[in-house]
């Protein structure tokens, strides 16, 4: 399967989680492209994959982070045609909203005709060892929702 990791990490929080999921996919031979977010030159290339998984962090009290905003544009533009995205990104949990831009990002992708599959995954701050197992069950419930779509 040909799979997109996108990303946007400001501390290497997200990108740490990213990375996991990359060597995940790889463990189970698939095709991965892992990329920061500053490099997508469109939204429409998300759309090259079997499934895409959309990385962010949570910037102040749930906003996008600001490196995110022009593709989250982009997104509420596009028809994503039911394709399969998983969400994941780090947050803080002394703010109100825990990984907010996540659950945003979540109806967004939704209400443009995308399908997200599964729950977001959220992470405080960078992952630690004990995320990983919780990291890679997302990776694999992932690619098992994505087989249902």
């Amino acid at each position: 399967m040909k799979i997109g990791v996108f990303y946007a990490s400001m501390s290497g929080n997200t990108e740490a989680i990213a990375d996991i999921i990359d060597g995940e996919l790889k463990d189970q031979n698939h095709d991965v492209y892992l990329e920061d977010f500053m490099s997508v030159q469109s939204a429409s290339e998300l759309l090259n994959y079997d499934l895409t998984f959309i990385g962010m962090y949570t910037w102040g009290d749930g906003d996008y982070p600001d490196e995110c905003l022009d593709m989250i544009e982009e997104i509420e533009q596009l028809d994503l045609e039911k394709h399969p995205f998983a969400i994941f990104g780090s947050g803080d949990t002394s703010y109100p909203e825990f990984c907010g831009a996540l659950d945003q990002l979540k109806k967004l992708i939704e209400e443009q005709g995308g399908t997200v599959v599964g729950n977001p995954l959220k992470i405080e701050f960078n992952p630690e060892p004990e995320d990983e197992e919780e990291i890679k069950k997302f990776v694999s419930e992932a690619l098992l929702l994505k087989e249902t779509c």
